[in-house]
């Protein structure tokens, strides 16, 4: 697994950090994380039916998806979550800490990123490093330099939302 600490500081890429008790949902980091001015995200890992295709979708934090839209969006048949055991083979982390920067443990480039083109919008993005006890707020000219460092491309899409 990736030092996501020594990532950054190794690619230059700036970040601030803000440690806090674990959080599992958006719900619970609007509690418990204090505010931060960078944009909250909601990220989720998803596999297309025959589980040969693995995709983080990256949204605000406060949209709620239209899964069945999202299918259309990027291109797949039926996709449902990736399990706890998928997430740690790809992404090297546990349910509760992914974020943009789990692309990090992602040598292989098994999974396809997509950013919802809102979210893309702001300066700044909250993003968990590797862990769900701290959030790290990275520019956006930061996450670019990550993308092209980990070798992702991030497609940016409009994500539909649920009614």
């Amino acid at each position: 697994m990736t030092d996501i600490y020594e990532f950054l500081t190794q690619h230059n890429i700036p970040f601030e950090r803000h440690d806090h008790p674990p959080v599992y949902t958006v719900e619970e980091a609007d509690r418990l994380v204090p505010p931060l001015s960078a944009a909250k995200t909601k990220n989720l890992f998803l596999r297309d039916k025959k589980g040969k295709r693995h995709f983080l979708v990256v949204v605000p934090g406060d949209k709620q998806v239209d899964l069945k839209g999202l299918t259309k969006a990027i291109g797949t048949d039926k996709i449902s979550f990736g399990s706890p055991e998928r997430l740690k083979k790809h992404l090297g982390i546990e349910p509760g800490s992914v974020s943009m920067l789990a692309v990090a443990n992602d040598a292989e480039q098994a999974v396809e990123l997509f950013i919802d083109k809102a979210l893309w919008a702001d300066d700044a993005f909250q993003c968990h490093p590797l862990v769900n006890t701290a959030t790290l707020v990275v520019p956006k000219t930061g996450i670019e330099a990550f993308f092209s460092a980990t070798g992702h491309e991030a497609h940016l899409i409009e994500v539909p939302a649920r009614n």
